[in-house]
Order: structure tokens, then sequence, then C-alpha cells
């Protein structure tokens, strides 16, 4: 059966091994599976929740899209497009921020991680993004969202929204109610200096995290300083239940051998760590140093990126005007 599947990424520049393992190499399994029609979406309008520098924006919109291309997402079989090129976005967000409700935004939980101890100082786009998020969605008729843990209540509140529009409005089945396409087991990847945070392009130190455009000395370097403990490599899953970097080291491995942590445990039974990390390292390099030369290669040519973006924003221009206008035209405009 066919899916339409849609997903965004927002473009914070300096993307790492978390971005990759955590959606883009599933982007590119999506992308070539041919019963899948994909829309991928650099959500510049959800950039700006928190203030940036516009040169820096621009700058990350373009290496959101390298990176897309040099994982090895084609654009001409799928739609990359920048969400602010699209002006149906940000119309159908106000006209669903008109169905969702308060107590509905009230509960979720992002905005308050995000937002901190000092909610008040926080932008309104901030707290009512979901909706925006919805929109992107909805327009699009996508049957099929990737989510991670992260995600799961947003894609929740989306459903929601369909659900009191075709409600409201008596027409049922008009807003496509999208189904979670859950991410595998270790889409979720921690920094390599501290098992418990999640890696992170605002952690301090660069050795916590394996950039997308790092090269291969600079792989090796930080996985021999990645932090681990001194026993040797567990004989079962459940010894690494309190070893959370040894854990996450080995839940890396295991995503980027399509393989599970249970095989990748029993593969290194009883050797040290040096030995595991000498073999993660080969691993790394195989996989991330052509596309991180790819990515340098494509973001030369920014007439290259710009042009990538404007076809899919005519891609999806096309099909976004049509469903926004029906939408006006139920409301009453």
């Amino acid at each position: 059966m066919s899916k339409k599947i849609f997903s965004g990424v927002q473009p914070t520049g300096n993307l790492h091994l978390g971005n990759y393992l955590g959606a883009i190499k599933n982007f590119v399994d999506l992308n070539n599976d041919n019963d899948n029609e994909c829309i991928f979406c650099v959500v510049d309008l959800h950039a700006i929740t928190v203030k940036q520098n516009p040169k820096e924006l621009k700058n990350n919109i373009r290496e959101t899209v390298a990176t897309f291309i040099a994982s090895g997402i084609d654009p001409k079989k799928s739609i990359i497009f920048n969400q602010s090129k699209v002006p149906a976005h940000a119309e159908g967000a106000w006209i669903l921020s008109c169905i969702a409700r308060m107590g509905w935004l009230n509960r979720m939980t992002q905005f308050k991680e995000k937002a901190g101890k000092d909610k008040e100082k926080a932008s309104v786009g901030l707290y009512s993004y979901p909706v925006l998020m919805a929109a992107d969605i909805l327009l699009y008729d996508a049957t099929h969202v990737p989510v991670g843990d992260d995600q799961k209540q947003h894609l929740e509140l989306c459903r929601d929204i369909a659900q009191k529009f075709n409600n409201d409005f008596e027409k049922e089945n008009f807003l496509q109610v999208p189904q979670p396409l859950i991410q595998k087991e270790f889409s979720r990847i921690m920094s390599l200096k501290d098992g418990s945070k999640k890696m992170s392009k605002s952690e301090i130190s660069d050795l916590s995290r394996i950039n997308l455009t790092d090269n291969k000395g600079q792989i090796i370097n930080k996985i021999k300083k990645a932090k681990t403990d001194p026993l040797p490599m567990p004989k079962t899953t459940k010894e690494l239940e309190d070893r959370l970097e040894a854990k996450n080291l080995i839940g890396i491995y295991a995503s980027l051998t399509n393989s599970t942590l249970e095989k990748s445990v029993e593969s290194f039974v009883g050797k040290n760590f040096s030995e595991f990390k000498e073999k993660l390292s080969e691993v790394l390099v195989n996989k991330i140093e052509p596309i991180s030369r790819e990515i340098k290669k494509l973001l030369d040519d920014q007439i290259y990126l710009d042009n990538i973006l404007l076809d899919g924003a005519e891609r999806a221009n096309s099909i976004a005007s049509k469903k926004i206008k029906n939408i006006k035209e139920i409301v009453g405009f």
C-alpha cells in the first residue's frame, strides 16, 4: 500500500550523527521505497520561534538541503523545499489555531522544556508551533509521519485537530488523519561525553558529537576519546542497563550496520572497548566521510541548492495551494 509521507527538519546548521541516525537515514530508506510519495520540508518558520541570525539561517537552510542530498535523498523523486516559500503553511496554521483548543496546547511538554523556567519571555510562536506543525502535515494529505519519542505528542495533537475540523464542518475524512511511523530502535543518539544527554550541537565540547562534516581523523579521534567504563564488553543487553555510554556506542554501531543491539553485543562478547571502538570508527568513517565530502561539494554550488529549493517549493505549492483553497471555502472565506 502506497504511503504519502511528510517530515520536517529545522535548519539548525551543523547537523550531526544524532540527526542522521534519528531522522535522515530513515528518510533515505523512505525515499528509496517506490511505494512512497515523500515530502521533506526544511521548516524555517519553526526555526524563528527562537531568535535567529538571518545570514546564518539562510546558510543553514542550504546546509540542511545539502545534507539531505549527500545522504541519499533524490530531489527528483522526493519533494525538498523550505516552508516559508509556500504561503499555505502560515495561512493553514492560523485557521487551524482557531480549531485547536488551549487545553490541548497547555499539555504539550516540549514547550515547557524549550521555554525553560521563564515561560513569560518565550515567544507566542514557540507556544503555538505544534499547530503550524499540524498545518504542515495536513496540507499534503500525508498518511504517515516519521516520529521520534519527542514528537509523538505533537502528532497526536495534529490528529485531534484534523478530527475536530472534520467534525465541526461535517466533512468526513476531508483532513487526512495521519498515522505515526515510529522510528526504529536507537533513533535517539546520546552525547559521546555523557550518556544521559541527547547528542546536541549546543553542547560546548565538539568531542560530544560526530558532525556530518567531520573528516576521517576527527571521527577516529572523537570515538577514541568517547566516554566508556572500565568493564569489558557485555554478554547480554541486560548488562547495559546502567552503562549508558556503553549502550550508546553499541547502539550507534547497531544502527549503522542495520543490526540489533542484541546481535551487536553478541559480536563483541568478551572483547575490550578499545577493539570495539576501532571497529565502530571504521564503520563510522565508511558511512559518514562520503557524506561529509559530498556536503562540502554541494555547499560550493549554492545556485544548485537554491534551484532544488525553488523546484521543490513549486511542486509543494501546487499541492498545498489547492488544499488551502478548499479549507478556506469550507470555513466560509
